[in-house]
């Protein structure tokens, strides 16, 4: 049970009081009228005793009690009637409510902290009384918990209205006070009519009601005098008359209304009677508006005094037969002529109760009373207890208890006969039904059981517990004796109390025998006693500390036949459960549910929502969502009754937007119920800000934001650039792609920095990218918002008229400083259905948008802003509402919880409108100690943009794009650039990371048609027929590499696009050439083109705008070239050069298409600085080399070094281009595109080789650097930096059509003897390995030239005849002249020393090869200077025919400024002579 302000030995003691009945004279009703007070409702506040009161039991002790308490009560002829009292209940229980915005009381129970918002400070507090300090008390206790102020009430009021019944007297009348007023001509006759009338109540069998305790009734004259009417001399002498008369204990002189002047008087006197009345007044007002009265007769017959139960009074003819009407809200009484209804606010017919609620709220008590009158009221009080009433009781107990001792000595035969013969030879009859139904059953008023019972009863009240525990207990024994089981179960009950309440607490409490007394009240069907019973015994557990206990009796007395009453034990029980010393909180939210059903059932709709809503902190989040569904359903219903349509709303909210498990149909119900009270909410103020509405559920992280329109789609041959669009999923690899792109291309713009307010351009935000910044948009073009919905039910929903809220902020960015605007919104306008706002931004509306159930559905919503400012998106507006088929279930039946309401959705198209704001979240910075030890977001302003001055908008489209090329294959494209803005474009570049796919030609260039050809078989090259004599030598032609952008300040990867006067006017279009190369390895490659360009007036916010274009080219294999250069063996050519060398090409076939029929050959080039090819070497049968799949060709070529003329492109940086035709047209490389590819080609190969030899050190000593000299020139004689191109044509079949397709390969040969491939050869990943660092003990030693390199520095060449002829006979020795030619292939100065002493000691050859002896000196020292040529003449001596090898002589070589001597390697090939004898 909930805590109580009183304790319970002090509810009980107050619930147990002595009665006193009052009958007073019309004169004494004006004289306390004046106050607005009868003499009941005057003496009131002032009934219980504040001292000690003292009286002697039957043994003679001195027994005491404490905060007596007594009850004076008008006289009421008639009992009120069950209809009556069950309406005064409700009223009781529906005006005490939690009070508003009071502090909640949070009780923790287990792992719960419950929110109880109902403490209050009980009514029935005396105002004289210390409450603050009971408060206090009862705040600081342990034991508090939660208050129940409308049980508190309903109990007190429960007992107040128990009527008297026979079996026992606690609520009979002890005595009876006559108020006469001393106005009255005479007193003392007015009061011997009152006590006649008196008598006749009490005695004449015509009055039933009320019950009277003993025939001898103690009467108290009391004489009223009003002070302001003087005359106190007779008022003396009657009070005398009266004590000569009564006797002074058994009369009182109460003056009263000694304040004279009311007005005038600054005096503030307390209301103590404004707590009693104003309660009171609270539970009848329903009384007062159907004009029931009470009646209490009077001396006259003609008329009486009507009094209701609060004691206002009113006069009415005799003989109105009930003071009640029944309870409109009652369930157990089926006659009710009003029968039940579930309203708890019933239509008025009359203006009644407003009159009584205004007259009881401006109406003062007490106005003619002073604080000497109040104190007059209490000593007059004081006075009849002490000498009235308590004596009165005290003679009444010596009595009873004299009667019971003169018996106790008799047999038990003798007293069953004495019982007898004060019964009248009563025989009482024990049949089954009798036995349950005791109302044939009555002990006469003199029988002994009945005596004992007022004796107790009697003791009871003046708190003798331990004699009234004594009579119950033989009474008890006695009534079970002669099984009168209705009289056994209140002494058993009041046994149970008695034991409870005695002074130390000398036997436990009897807990059977209220179990007993409840369950005969039941079956007597007493359910008022059984309740009296059970009220008692659980307040008595509860302070025992047995919780559990007082559950379970306040369970078991709940029933069907009243459910207010079992609503209020359901809830008591269900505070029982969780002041247990182990919480029981699902207990008690379970019974909370079934009180809040059983208050609900009774009207009580207020306190059915309290207790659902207490019930809902258990069940909520703990994933039983059909609890919760359920709790939140009644508590949106009951708070819609009672107008409380907020509340309403938020919980039909909770049962949409929980993961519900109900069925559609339910979900549907549950749908149109919110809707119907939402726009029932909406209605209270139709002009007012929209509500936020549940439904659908927005994913706001979700929402992605795109400035732009969206591009054109590909119309016929032109492929429009991809660019960024909402259906292209977010990659942040590529992102950052197109950020390196921007930042490269702006780099150019300004020097090679980035400017401090750079910000990159994104087109698309969304949650990965960065917000952190303001974004910008143009003005006059569209902001799309892409909001992702989610439908969480199973039933589709409707939204209509759906748009986008905004503010906006108006800026003029070309003024400084701007002007203070006003901010412009649209969501003033925003329960209009059109677009709103179009003269600032315009607002597109999407009609309809329907989501079907558990679907997460996109919407795009546009913005067309047309001022420049800040523009902030707030959310989406839309109305709300279900699909067609969700009405027509309804309307069918399929939905049995759907209601009248359908028609009425019908009408309205079952929607309502609202908005839902889009908050989005910043990312959690994690960047400072700070920010890591604390949880920090950062801004997202996807949702705040800037709209700034009108810029250029650029649009590509791309014609005859291809989609798959072979590797290194070459074709024409265009592509169309188109201004659709109003502004001018200018600046256009494009940057890539893949110069080499594209080019649009060099500056040099001839201009190409305007519109591509359709010829199939049109070269991309520029071709000239050549003839049969052409194609054994070179054709050369030098190229500045400056006329195709390589030595131009742009990084390789951005190029500027040749437009005419470099601008694009608005509206206009240009195409443009555009060359395009397959790259070298195959599969599918995603090339990226951004389209940077700039607007001709500088702008403050935007600089520059961008458009990107990803093409995907998928390439299959073509050719594969290896190249190898090598020394020639000739040291002079034919044009007398000694620099010339071999170069070898090995081509293979490595398509394995079936489409690909074969690839010729056409043409072989190089281009470089220094070197050419001269000729091909071995002339093939074919004029071009034919390769089918899979086969191979080996070509070889001779190279030479440029000519004296050309050797000035060294200087000059110029390239010498050299073709060598194998087919029956040359392509000039030099132009474009081959040459463009090429330089694209090799500036790609620079960058991403990494320059080793340009970070050698240069700050060394003069030793090392002369060392490293050296190397670079032993170095350098081996470089070649020869660039081969290899031009071919493939003959390819596609639907039936025969294709040539072209394309070139490139080669770059670095140095001599390494192989050099067409493409990058992948390098295979290097497994981990531990990190060693070694401390060096001995410093570097500096690079020194290796020995291969070394043993190239001389090239040597033999020359002499091959045939040589001798008479040997004549001359026994043949002498022949040999030349050996050396070549310094470096550039510094070497020694070189020729040994001809070297002869072949193999056996083997010396059988084969005769010896012979060289001539002359046999060593040779000389010194050759760089790049020098020297002939040395030798002789070589033969003494007989024979075939010879000259090439014994050895060459030793080494730097002159190096000390040791390195061998040169000799060609391999032997230099044979055939010496022949004539």
């Amino acid at each position: 049970m909930a805590q109580c302000l009183q304790s319970v030995q002090e509810f009980i003691q107050d619930a147990f009081v002595p009665l006193v009945a009052v009958l007073c004279s019309e004169e004494a009703e004006k004289v306390t009228r004046k106050n607005e007070l009868n003499f009941e409702e005057l003496v009131r506040p002032f009934c219980r005793l504040t001292s000690e009161v003292h009286m002697r039991d039957p043994n003679n002790q001195i027994h005491v009690i404490k905060g007596l308490k007594i009850s004076i009560n008008n006289i009421v002829t008639q009992p009120p009637q069950p209809g009556a009292i069950r309406k005064r209940l409700n009223d009781v229980v529906s005006a005490c409510q939690p009070a508003d915005g009071l502090v909640a009381n949070v009780i923790t129970a287990g792992d719960y902290d419950l929110n109880i918002s109902d403490r209050s400070v009980k009514a029935s507090v005396p105002w004289y009384s210390n409450w603050k300090e009971t408060l206090m008390n009862l705040n600081t206790s342990k034991f508090y918990s939660a208050t129940t102020p409308w049980f508190e009430a309903y109990r007190e009021n429960f007992f107040q209205t128990t009527s008297a019944s026979d079996h026992e007297f606690l609520n009979h009348y002890l005595a009876c006070m006559l108020v006469v007023s001393s106005r009255e001509p005479e007193p003392i006759e007015q009061f011997l009519k009152l006590s006649q009338e008196q008598h006749r109540i009490q005695h004449s069998s015509d009055y039933s009601y009320p019950k009277w305790f003993i025939p001898n009734t103690l009467k108290y004259y009391v004489l009223l005098h009003d002070i302001s009417e003087g005359n106190e001399q007779r008022v003396d002498s009657v009070y005398e008359e009266m004590k000569q008369r009564y006797g002074s204990q058994g009369c009182y002189l109460l003056k009263i209304n000694s304040r004279t002047s009311v007005k005038g008087s600054e005096e503030q006197i307390p209301d103590p009677w404004s707590q009693y009345l104003h309660k009171h007044s609270l539970q009848n007002q329903d009384s007062y508006e159907d004009g029931i009265n009470a009646l209490i007769m009077n001396k006259n017959a003609e008329n009486s005094f009507i009094t209701s139960l609060d004691g206002l009074e009113h006069i009415v003819k005799d003989g109105v037969p009930n003071n009640f009407k029944s309870h409109p809200l009652q369930l157990d009484n089926v006659t009710d002529p009003v029968g039940h209804s579930d309203n708890p606010e019933p239509a008025k017919s009359t203006g009644s109760l407003q009159d009584v609620k205004k007259q009881n709220s401006v109406t003062a008590h007490g106005t003619c009373l002073t604080l000497n009158d109040h104190d007059r009221i209490r000593q007059f009080i004081q006075e009849f207890t002490f000498r009235g009433l308590v004596p009165h009781i005290e003679k009444t107990i010596r009595q009873l208890n004299d009667q019971l001792v003169s018996r106790k000595g008799l047999s038990r035969s003798l007293f069953t006969a004495t019982k007898k013969w004060f019964s009248g030879n009563k025989v009482p009859e024990k049949g089954v039904n009798e036995v349950k139904n005791t109302a044939g059953l009555l002990y006469p008023p003199e029988a002994p059981e009945l005596q004992i019972r007022k004796m107790a009863d009697l003791c009871f009240l003046v708190q003798h517990y331990d004699l009234a525990y004594s009579c119950y207990h033989t009474a008890k024994k006695e009534f079970l004796h002669d099984q009168a089981l209705l009289y056994a179960a209140g002494a058993q009950e009041m046994a149970a109390v008695s034991a409870f309440l005695q002074p130390g607490a000398p036997r436990s409490y009897p807990a059977h025998y209220m179990e007993n007394a409840i369950q005969i009240y039941k079956d007597c069907r007493c359910m008022v006693l059984a309740e009296r019973c059970t009220l008692l015994s659980a307040e008595i557990l509860k302070s025992q500390g047995k919780y559990s206990d007082a559950a379970a009796i306040l369970i078991r007395m709940t029933s069907e036949d009243s459910d207010l009453r079992s609503a209020l034990l359901l809830e008591q029980a269900a505070h029982c459960f969780i002041n247990m010393r182990n919480p029981m909180v699902r207990k008690f939210a379970f019974h909370m549910i079934l009180a809040g059903h059983r208050f609900s059932k009774a009207g009580q709709r207020k306190h059915a929502l309290r207790c659902y809503c207490q019930a809902m902190q258990v069940y909520k989040g703990k994933g039983w969502s059909l609890a919760e569904d359920h709790i939140n359903f009644t508590i949106g219903r009951q708070s819609f009754t009672l107008r409380q349509l907020d509340n309403a709303v938020s919980a039909f909210k909770h049962i949409l937007i929980n993961d519900s498990k109900q069925p559609a149909t339910q979900q549907g119900a549950f749908l149109r119920e919110y809707l119907y009270v939402y726009k029932s909410v909406s209605q209270l103020s139709p002009e007012g800000p929209l509500l936020q509405l549940p439904l659908p559920c927005i994913n706001s992280s979700a929402t992605r934001v795109f400035f732009g329109h969206y591009r054109r789609l590909a119309e016929g041959e032109k492929q429009a650039a991809t660019h960024v669009s909402l259906d292209q999923e977010y990659d942040a690899e590529s992102s950052q792609q197109w950020k390196e792109l921007e930042e490269q291309g702006v780099s150019v713009i300004y020097k090679g920095t980035l400017p401090p307010n750079f910000q990159t351009t994104q087109y698309c935000l969304n949650s990965q990218t960065d917000n952190s910044r303001y974004s910008l948009a143009v003005v006059e073009e569209p902001i799309t918002v892409e909001v992702i919905f989610k439908n969480p039910l199973k039933v589709p929903l409707l939204l209509t008229d759906l748009s986008l809220l905004w503010k906006f902020m108006p800026l003029d960015y070309r003024d400084f400083p701007n002007e203070e605007k006003e901010l412009i919104s649209n969501e003033k306008d925003s329960h209009a259905k059109v677009p709103f706002g179009n003269e600032i931004t315009g607002t597109e509306v999407i009609p309809e948008f329907v989501i079907n159930g558990e679907e997460i559905k996109p919407a795009r919503l546009k913005l067309f802003p047309h001022q420049t400012g800040e523009l902030h998106i707030l959310g989406v507006v839309y109305n709300l509402g279900t699909t067609t088929a969700n009405i027509s279930n309804a309307i069918d039946g399929t939905d049995p919880t759907a209601g009248t309401q359908a028609g009425k959705f019908m009408n309205n198209f079952l929607s309502v409108r609202g908005k839902q704001d889009l908050e989005i979240q910043g990312p959690r910075l994690n960047n400072t100690k700070e920010e890591k030890t604390s949880v920090r977001y950062g801004p997202d302003h996807r949702l705040d943009p800037i709209i700034t001055e009108p810029m250029p908008l650029l649009e590509v489209f791309f014609i005859n794009f291809p989609t798959g090329l072979l590797c290194g294959e070459i074709r024409k494209a265009y592509v169309e650039f188109m201004n659709v803005s109003k502004c001018p474009l200018t600046g256009l570049k494009v940057i890539s990371q893949h110069p080499d796919f594209f080019t649009f030609g060099s500056s040099t260039a001839s201009l190409t048609p305007q519109s591509p050809t359709a010829s199939e078989n049109c070269s991309a090259y520029k071709t000239v027929v050549t003839d049969s004599t052409s194609t054994c030598t070179a054709l050369t032609s030098l190229v500045s590499p400056m006329d195709f952008g390589v030595d131009s300040e742009n990084p390789p990867g951005v190029i500027d696009v040749p437009l005419p006067n470099s601008e694009l006017l608005p509206g206009a279009s240009v195409q443009l050439p555009l060359w395009l190369r397959g790259p070298d390895e195959e599969g599918v490659h995603e090339i990226n083109f951004l389209f940077y360009y700039e607007s001709t007036e500088k702008q403050s916010k935007m600089s520059h705008r961008v458009l990107r274009h990803t093409a995907v080219i998928c390439t299959s294999r073509s050719l594969s070239v290896r190249a190898t250069a090598c020394r020639s063996n000739a040291l002079e050519d034919e044009e007398g050069s000694a620099s010339n060398m071999l170069v070898f090409l090995d081509v293979e076939n490595t398509n394995t298409s079936e489409g690909v029929r074969e690839f010729h050959i056409v043409q072989v080039s190089s281009g470089s600085k220094c070197w050419k090819l001269q000729k091909c070497i071995s002339p093939l049968e074919d004029k071009d080399s034919k390769l089918t799949s899979r086969e191979r060709a080996k070509l070889c070529f001779k190279a030479s070094r440029c000519r004296n003329t050309e050797t000035t492109s060294c200087l000059s940086e110029k390239y010498v281009f050299a073709d060598l035709v194998l087919g029956n047209e040359q392509i000039i490389s030099a132009t474009t595109p081959c040459a463009d590819f090429f330089f694209q080609n090799a500036r790609m190969l620079k960058s991403k080789t990494s320059p080793l030899q340009a970070n050698v050190q240069t700050s060394q000593t003069p030793g090392k650097q002369s060392v490293r000299d050296s190397l670079t020139l032993v170095q350098q004689c081996h470089e070649v930096e020869l660039n081969i191109i290899v031009l071919w044509k493939a003959y390819v079949v596609e639907d039936n059509k025969q294709l040539i397709l072209e394309g070139q390969l490139h080669v770059t040969l670095h140095s001599i003897g390494k192989e050099a491939c067409s493409f990058l050869q992948k390098q295979e990943s290097q497994e981990m390995v531990v990190l060693k660092f070694i401390r060096p003990e001995h410093p570097p030693v500096p690079p020194v030239p290796s020995l291969d390199q070394l043993s190239h520095l001389i090239k040597t060449s033999l020359h002499y005849p091959e045939y040589f002829s001798h008479p040997f006979q004549e001359k026994s020795l043949c002498l022949v002249p040999v030349d050996l030619v050396l070549s310094n292939c470096s550039q510094a100065d070497v020694d070189v020393i020729i040994d001809l002493r070297h002869k072949s000691t193999s056996p083997e050859a010396l059988e084969v090869l005769g010896s012979f002896t060289w001539l002359g000196k046999t060593q040779h020292k000389l010194q050759m200077k760089g790049q020098e040529v020297y002939r040395l003449h030798l002789k070589a001596c033969f003494i007989h025919a024979g075939v010879y090898n000259l090439g014994t002589p050895r060459i030793f070589a080494k730097l002159s400024n190096q000390v040791t001597l390195y061998e040169t390697k000799q060609n391999s090939v032997p230099a044979l002579i055939i010496i022949s004898n004539i």
